[in-house]
């Protein structure tokens, strides 16, 4: 039995989808459902005897000593946060009160279960934690990849959130000897992902024959991780990590921004050409966002010497799947990219 928080998330639905299908499970999903939860990405799981959802929020203390209680899981997987830089800087104190007051009730919540399991259970308990690279900073073009060693030094309220998240996960090892583990990922791309991202953004906006806006001069380079490698990576990490620990996640794909969309223009081009010119012919650069990071890398040479995990995607190949998803699930898209979402975009990339 896992507990995974935020399992109707973009990464979190993948991690319960992809560990059902390889015979994992059973699997007590919590999600508060805020606009990025989504129930659709679990449809398939309708009638599936190895998922329960339950809909609520991880600071509610109550409900989490009771599902730990219920269930008696192996693990708790926590992936619940909000997660979009831009958000952030327009409204910080959801994400403090999700990434770090929730994270902070979690923990308590774990510590506590964890301190009255017997021995066997007790030994084999796990608090697995995800986050991301961008507590690490930025690069500049020619810095070496973020290591597990590398200083904290987060740049946008989101990832001051995390960092502080990490933070506690690592204080709660220390302090209470809580079986913790943390994962930093790269930017993901793939399924289900909420079209506030790039690359499901660009899709939606291309399709739709809107322009396709990209910050400055698109120079700003990330590593983009396919979202099945990295679900592939935290089993690896929950069955064989090792206790105290943190492992860096990266696809080995750094990219800037516009290499990234002329990519995905390009794909779409050839599956679904526009009546006249080219889908390239759509990209306008707007102004930058506040703070905005040059560079994001992983070095996650420590993930593969110690666990063997090496991703399975080429960007070129994690790409055409994803576009090829997003083509093929229209109705997800439009479903969720009604109503508020319109009225986010509008705002956020007038002018």
């Amino acid at each position: 039995m896992l507990l995974v928080t935020g399992g109707a998330g973009f990464i979190g639905s993948n991690f319960v989808l992809s560990t059902l299908a390889a015979g994992g499970g059973p699997i007590v999903n919590l999600d508060k459902l805020t606009y990025a939860g989504n129930l659709r990405n679990l449809a398939s799981l309708e009638g599936e005897a190895r998922h329960r959802f339950v809909r609520g929020d991880i600071a509610d203390r109550p409900l989490v000593a009771r599902l730990l209680a219920e269930h008696r899981p192996r693990a708790i997987v926590h992936f619940a946060a909000e997660s979009h830089v831009d958000r952030s800087i327009r409204g910080p104190a959801e994400f403090v009160q999700t990434n770090v007051l929730g994270t902070c009730a979690l923990l308590e919540e774990a510590r506590a279960h964890w301190g009255a399991l017997p021995g066997a259970e007790r030994d084999a308990f796990r608090f697995l934690h995800v986050s991301t690279d961008e507590v690490y900073g930025s690069l500049g073009p020619a810095d070496p990849a973020f290591t597990e060693r590398t200083p904290y030094a987060p740049n946008s309220p989101y990832a001051a959130t995390k960092a502080g998240a990490d933070h506690l996960v690592r204080a709660y090892r220390h302090t209470y000897a809580l079986p913790v583990i943390t994962t930093n990922c790269s930017n993901n791309y793939g399924p289900y992902q909420f079209p506030e991202k790039l690359i499901p953004l660009m899709i939606a906006h291309a399709l739709a024959e809107q322009p396709l806006p990209v910050y400055g001069e698109g120079l700003n380079v990330r590593d983009w991780l396919y979202v099945l490698d990295h679900c592939a990576a935290i089993r690896a990490v929950l069955e064989r990590g090792r206790v105290g620990e943190t492992y860096n996640i990266g696809g080995n794909a750094e990219r800037s921004n516009l290499e990234v969309v002329k990519a995905l223009c390009a794909l779409l081009d050839e599956a679904r050409p526009r009546a006249r010119g080219r889908h390239e012919e759509l990209i306008r650069f707007v102004a930058d966002r506040p703070g905005h990071d040059l560079r994001y890398a992983m070095d996650a040479s420590k993930l593969a010497r110690e666990l063997g995990w090496r991703p399975a995607e080429r960007f070129e190949t994690g790409l055409a799947k994803t576009v090829r998803w997003y083509l093929e699930h229209g109705a997800w898209v439009e479903q969720v990219t009604s109503g508020a979402y319109r009225e986010w975009v509008e705002l956020h990339y007038a002018g």
